[in-house]
C-alpha cells in the first residue's frame, strides 16, 4: 500500500491557524513573524509553536471555533484527496498545526482522510490556556511517517510525502518521494520535485502511478 503524507498549513490549505486565531485577539502579525521564522529554519519549530500558542493565553474558545471554521483547504485539494482513498492510497495529514483546523476544513469539502496527527490548545473554564499539547511539537513528522507505514504495513520506499516548511524537512527526507508544495528556500533541496498547485501534485501522482 503506498501511503501520501500531507502537511496542512501551506499545503493542503492555503490558511495559517495561528494567524488566523491570532487575527482573534490582535497578535495575528507576531504570529506570522514567528511562523515566518520557523519555516525558514530560523527558530527551533517547537519554541515557536509554544511562543506563537503564549499568545493566545485568554482567547475565549469560542473564538478559537471561530478561527478554526476560517480555516479551508486550497482549491483543488479535496480532489486530490477524493482521487487517492478512491485508488486505495493511506492518506495522512501530519501537522503542527490543530485538529479542530484540520477536520472543520475536511468537514466543509466533505471529504476525509485515513489519519490525522496533529496538536491541540488546552481550554480551560471556557479560553485557552496558552499552553499546547499533541504529538508534533517535540516529535517530528518522520517519526510520525514510520508509526503510520507500521500500522498499514508499507514500507518506507512506498510513502510520499508533501510539504513546504522546514518542520516537513524530516518526512521529506525519509519518504520514498518528496514533493514541496512551493517550498520554503530551505527545503527546496531537500525535494525530488516541486509544485505549485493541486493540479500539478495530481501530475505527478499519475506520473508515479499512484493514480491512473
Amino acid at each position: 500500500m503506498t501511503v501520501v503524507a500531507f502537511d496542512f498549513d501551506g499545503t493542503l490549505s492555503d490558511s495559517e491557524m495561528t494567524v488566523l486565531l491570532g487575527e482573534r485577539n490582535g497578535t495575528a502579525d507576531d504570529m506570522a513573524s514567528i511562523t515566518e521564522r520557523a519555516m525558514n529554519d530560523e527558530i527551533e519549530y517547537a519554541e515557536s509553536l509554544r511562543q506563537r500558542c503564549a499568545l493566545l493565553e485568554d482567547l475565549p474558545d469560542e473564538e478559537a471555533q471561530a478561527a478554526f471554521d476560517q480555516v479551508e483547504l486550497r482549491p483543488g485539494a479535496a480532489d486530490v484527496i477524493a482521487a487517492l482513498r478512491e485508488a486505495g492510497v493511506y492518506v495522512a495529514i501530519l501537522t503542527g498545526g490543530f485538529e479542530r483546523g484540520v477536520a472543520r476544513a475536511l468537514e466543509k469539502e466533505g471529504v476525509e482522510v485515513d489519519a490525522i496527527v496533529a496538536n491541540r490548545l488546552p481550554v480551560a473554564d471556557g479560553k485557552l490556556t496558552g499552553t499546547v499539547e499533541g504529538p508534533l511539537i517535540e516529535g517530528t513528522k518522520d517519526d510520525a511517517l514510520e508509526v503510520l507505514t507500521a500500522v498499514v504495513g508499507a514500507d518506507r520506499g512506498d510513502t510520499i510525502a508533501v510539504g513546504d516548511g522546514a518542520n516537513d524537512l524530516p518526512m521529506l527526507q525519509v519518504a520514498g518521494l518528496a514533493v514541496g508544495f512551493d517550498p520554503k528556500p530551505a527545503v527546496a533541496p531537500a525535494c525530488d520535485t516541486i509544485v505549485e498547485t493541486m493540479a500539478e501534485l495530481q501530475d505527478v501522482l499519475e506520473g508515479e502511478d499512484v493514480l491512473d
